[in-house]
């Protein structure tokens, strides 16, 4: 068998395998925080994981034109420095690599129950091949840098926008008189402002390559005009429809046999928090001993309050709240489906890149600066993610949707809401900044726990988390640069592609 069908057989398989682990991992991020709060049960969030990150990375992902390494360096350099016969096969080789150490890496993180970062996992493993290929000059770092820049500010950006979100629902909703007849109030409101939200990244996040496909600038003004007018237009008519929607449904009889009353909550929680101002005065404007005081207090007082902001949002025995978290669940399954249809036709199609790029060098026999995604390499992407996500991207939906902190669907509606703002803030403001999904997702999520305070999250599965975010680029290169060795060794040194 001649060694371009092998290399062909191998970027196939290899393009399956890390789509089979981008579902198992970034894909489950997507749905985690949906069936953590119980919104979806793990075979629904599936299913519709199924459909909008296979429509995403199949109808729109298959027709982008995107450059092989994401600019990590310049694939015309190895033609310049290598043989014109080897060239294209060493190319193949650090692409078939990068495919072999990311999907090594995300079964490894997926393993350990980490979620990470597919992207940040190719990147990882591009550098690794450029920098053995073409030497550390070789690699533009300031690309990676840029990456590495969106590594820390996307979820701090989302944690503070999840904060404010939640925040915002506990004082217009929970903390009223009649949480149900608030909700009702809110929902149509946040219907209108989610159809705005979601349609501006569905046209720049997950429709971008078809206004490019279609010689459409993004950036055009007149281009921005009709998203807003579409926006509006949606967030109209969803405004109308839930409120009609809300109107035809009629709350239960409230439960006068519960236990708890989120009211009373409401009202401890306020008057804690007048307290917690004033003990940090005295604190702050006290001799030692009374500072020392004051300081036990306030750890006192604080913990009080966390107790009830938990019963305010998580008294089941509540027929009230189940009404209102209701509501709140079908928001959380709509923002989910639609951050899953922007995920699929994003990073789903730049994760198979690689694969384009070795498939090109190894059947055109020649290094091509651009390479085109086509739909048969995203359908095999598309398969690939949706059984590595029924196979056990549950690890990773048990880790983002309960180990970081206790979710509900309102706090998961505010976690996928706020990570959905900071993606489209990223794809539409002018910064080039690279956003990861999986580190936006697990930011928002860690800014709701925050808004009940620090002892609402689980600091040993965050520092988890953020090790396995470190350690991701350095991994991804590592495992490249073996996997490399072995494969130019196998098909280029021993001149077998080479001589064929």
């Amino acid at each position: 068998m001649g060694a371009e069908y092998v290399l062909i057989g191998l970027i196939l398989v290899c393009g399956f395998y890390v789509a089979w682990n981008i579902g198992a991992n970034d894909v489950a991020n997507a749905m985690g925080t949906s069936v953590g709060s119980g919104a979806l049960t793990l075979r629904r969030a599936v299913i519709l994981a199924a459909i909008f990150e296979f429509a995403g990375a199949y109808i729109v992902g298959s027709n982008v034109a995107k450059t092989v390494r994401k600019g990590i360096f310049d694939p015309l350099e190895i033609s310049n420095m290598y043989p014109p016969n080897e060239a294209p096969f060493i190319l193949a080789c650090g692409m078939i690599a990068a495919l072999l150490a990311a999907g090594t890496w995300l079964l490894i993180a997926t393993y350990m129950s980490w979620p990470v970062s597919t992207t940040h996992s190719i990147v990882g493993a591009v550098v690794g091949f450029g920098a053995l290929a073409l030497g550390f000059d070789g690699v533009l770092w300031d690309k990676v840098g840029l990456i590495s820049a969106g590594w820390i500010v996307s979820p701090l950006i989302s944690a503070v926008v999840a904060y404010v979100v939640f925040g915002i629902l506990l004082k217009t909703v929970f903390y009223q008189r009649d949480p149900v007849a608030a909700a009702r109030r809110v929902a149509p409101k946040l219907v209108f402002i989610l159809m705005f939200v979601m349609t501006g990244l569905t046209s720049y996040k997950g429709l971008k390559p078809l206004w490019k496909n279609w010689d459409m600038n993004p950036e055009d003004p007149r281009f921005v005009l009709v998203v807003v007018t579409v926006a509006v237009v949606l967030g109209i008519i969803g405004f109308f429809v839930t409120k009609l929607s809300l109107s035809r449904t009629q709350p239960s009889p409230a439960d006068t046999k519960s236990k708890k009353n989120p009211v009373l909550d409401a009202d401890v929680s306020r008057s804690l928090a007048k307290t917690i101002k004033h003990l940090q005065r005295v604190r702050n404007n006290s001799t030692d001993e009374i500072q020392d005081r004051a300081r036990q207090l306030l750890i006192d007082v604080e913990l009080l309050q966390d107790k009830a902001l938990d019963n305010i949002t998580t008294n089941t025995d509540s027929d009230e709240l189940r009404q209102v978290e209701k509501i709140f669940s079908v928001l959380q399954i709509f923002t989910a489906c639609l951050v899953a249809f922007a995920h699929g036709s994003n990073d789903v199609a730049n994760a198979i890149g690689p694969l384009a790029a070795a498939y090109q060098a190894v059947s055109e026999k020649a290094i091509i600066a651009e390479s085109t995604t086509a739909p048969w390499m995203l359908l095999l992407g598309g398969v690939g993610i949706v059984i590595g996500l029924a196979t056990w991207g549950w690890k990773v939906i048990k880790t983002v949707g309960e180990k970081i902190t206790e979710l509900t669907p309102s706090r998961g509606f505010s976690a996928e809401f706020a990570a959905a703002i900071t993606i489209l803030g990223a794809s539409v403001l002018p910064i080039g900044l690279p956003i990861s999904t999986t580190h936006t997702l697990v930011g928002a999520v860690l800014g709701v726990g925050l808004a009940r305070g620090i002892n609402a999250l689980n600091l040993k599965t965050m520092r988890n988390i953020v090790a396995g975010w470190a350690i991701t680029i350095p991994a991804g290169a590592i495992l490249c640069m073996i996997f490399y060795f072995i494969l130019k060794l196998i098909f280029v040194d021993s001149g077998w592609a080479v001589g064929g």
